[in-house]
């Protein structure tokens, strides 16, 4: 089982597969400045003309630094590691860029990458027959925790290729 899970998270975030562009391919090639641009929705820009604030939507940046996130999330299911020790404060999505600088957007790509590897490190040392029994607290078994996370890089890179072309 650990062979397949492997398998799919690593077509879903950098290898090479029949789908098309994965997540990792998604961020290939972007700038600081297109990872912060940010589109806006008509509503967001009559909000902002009426003084109230608008209702901008995810840039690439953020969508990014929630995959690496789901990526820890589902690690220390997998591990049964408690506390919180994600590398950012908070959970889910965070405001992306702080200062906007390019060792910013470096040291978040490396985040992703880094939780990419260990995630990999989890499944692989994952017991065999514990893969089809339920997460704690969760209506999903572990393996399809692993494969939703494969889906969910898909998903977030399919945005992120959309933004890059809204973009442009």
């Amino acid at each position: 089982m650990a062979k397949l899970l492997l398998a799919s998270i690593d077509e879903a975030y950098d290898a090479r597969s029949w789908h098309g562009t994965n997540l990792r391919g998604s961020l290939r090639g972007v700038t600081r400045e297109q990872a912060a641009w940010r589109p806006t929705s008509a509503k967001a820009t009559a909000d902002r003309s009426a003084g109230k604030p608008g209702d901008d939507r995810h840039n690439i940046w953020e969508l990014m630094v929630h995959a690496a996130y789901w990526k820890y999330d589902i690690r220390r299911r997998l591990t049964g590691e408690k506390g919180r020790s994600f590398a950012i404060e908070g959970s889910n999505f965070w405001t992306r860029p702080i200062e906007g600088s390019l060792a910013e957007w470096r040291a978040d790509l490396a985040l992703l990458q880094r939780e990419h590897d260990l995630l990999r490190r989890a499944v692989t040392a994952f017991p065999e027959f514990r893969w089809t029994k339920n997460a704690p607290g969760k209506p999903f078994t572990f393996e399809g925790l692993v494969r939703g996370v494969a889906a969910h890089d898909l998903y977030h890179a399919g945005q992120i290729q959309l933004l890059k072309r809204l973009r442009e």
